[in-house]
């Protein structure tokens, strides 16, 4: 015979369970991701996650004159020619006045930019900075020195910097004090194969935005994308941004409908 359980204990329970399942992250969409809008710390940001396994995520920087896409715009319509849509980019990198990469580019497996490892003023070179990497399979963030090291041969990698998360771990020049905010947007990787992209939609503390990728979106490595230019193609929550040229993109592409 089972034994009772009062009606006071069942609450505590089930107030355990929810507990719990806010604190996973939640799973992905059949199509391999999606985008929502969270408040996290009293600021807003807009998440957009995908299974690189699933979505197909890329990279873009030039089209086929080698000229820069400089915008979401010039990528939806490549791609509308070739029978594909864009439903998701944001810039991925930072760059040079001319949109060239500031560092490390590989683009279908070729490297069209080497990697950047001088010092330097300016948050690239707030080191660490790190690497984005990924292809149909896997996906991952490691600092650029680890990565040049690492024998890896991805399909896709974009440099930038600083790194926000380092294996669980906030940078060690972020800290709690700091006051100057920005729009900014990063990605993170957990699990080895989701990728997390955020972008503010108000200005917020390198402290602020890399805690929410090491205590809200489970991501146990970080990497600042940009700020001030950061910018998002998400139609579904009417942000096709073009506020200035943009160099290198990441974008996710399914066929047209």
């Amino acid at each position: 015979m089972l034994p009772k359980i009062k009606p006071l204990a069942l609450l505590r329970i089930a107030i355990g369970l929810f507990s719990l399942f806010l604190t996973v992250p939640a799973a992905l969409p059949a199509n391999g991701g999606g985008c929502e809008r969270i408040t996290e710390a009293d600021q807003d940001y807009l998440i957009c996650t995908f299974d690189v396994r699933q979505a197909r995520l890329r990279l873009f920087l030039t089209d086929s004159d080698g000229k820069p896409y400089e915008g979401f715009d010039a990528i939806a319509e490549a791609l509308k020619a070739q029978g594909d849509a864009l439903v998701f980019a944001m810039n991925a990198g930072m760059f040079r006045p001319d949109l060239r990469p500031a560092g490390l580019y590989i683009e279908g497996g070729r490297q069209l930019s080497p990697a950047n490892t001088r010092g330097g003023s300016g948050n690239f070179h707030m080191k660490p900075n790190g690497v984005f990497y990924f292809d149909s399979k896997s996906a991952g963030i490691m600092e650029t020195n680890r990565f040049l090291q690492s024998g890896l041969k991805p399909e896709y990698a974009t440099q930038s910097g600083p790194m926000l998360v380092i294996g669980g771990a906030l940078h060690p020049k972020i800290e709690a004090s700091g006051t100057s905010a920005k729009i900014r947007n990063g990605v993170g990787v957990r699990e080895g194969h989701i990728a997390v992209f955020a972008i503010s939609e108000e200005p917020v503390t390198f402290y602020q935005f890399a805690t929410l990728f090491r205590d809200r979106l489970h991501c146990p490595d970080a990497l600042f994308l940009d700020g001030s230019v950061s910018s998002l193609y998400a139609p579904e929550f009417g942000r096709e941004d073009g506020l200035t040229p943009l160099g290198p993109i990441v974008g996710v592409v399914e066929k047209a409908q």
